[in-house]
């Protein structure tokens, strides 16, 4: 590209000054990353439990149907391992394995009625987010510590003090 047809140059090809504002650009430099703790057993078999109850709920008797339906997404093997605890889904894949089987459930023998089974959709997210494998429980306790503290202001004051 140009110098002159980069909106974010801070000059010209001719030497005059750009009116726009100089925007610095993001580095994409190797950057140390923390690692993160892995799954507990017990969140893993929990989400797993939750998965499996859902794709029950929804009609689908066999991981195999569920993975067969139309836009399912994810692959049989990888639903097998997430409901026995062996992978945990990050927590997008868990919403959209959930709300495929609410949206778009197979209605076969079993299959709960659309509003218990949406109740118990809302009630499985309710839960993944409580679980530390998803750390929603750490983001809240981070925005409580970066809290600032709260200023009485003048016109709330007491008067006298």
């Amino acid at each position: 590209m140009d110098v002159a047809e980069d909106p974010v140059s801070p000059s010209r090809h001719d030497g005059a000054r750009s009116a726009l504002p100089v925007v610095q650009r993001l580095s994409c430099e190797a950057m140390a990353r923390k690692k993160l703790q892995p799954v507990t057993r017990e969140d893993a078999r929990a989400i797993g439990a939750m998965l499996r109850g859902l794709r029950r709920a929804a009609g689908y008797r066999a991981v195999q149907d569920a993975a067969a339906a139309t836009g399912f997404p994810a692959a049989r093997q990888t639903i097998y391992a997430y409901e026995r605890g062996g992978l945990t889904p990050s927590l997008q894949q868990f919403l959209e394995i959930t709300e495929f089987y609410t949206l778009h459930p197979a209605r076969g023998d079993g299959a709960k009625l659309e509003d218990d089974l949406r109740a118990q959709a809302v009630a499985a997210v309710t839960r993944a987010l409580t679980l530390r494998a998803y750390h929603v429980q750490q983001a809240h306790e981070l925005m409580d510590r970066l809290q600032p503290p709260l200023a009485v202001s003048r016109r709330h004051r007491r008067r006298g003090s």
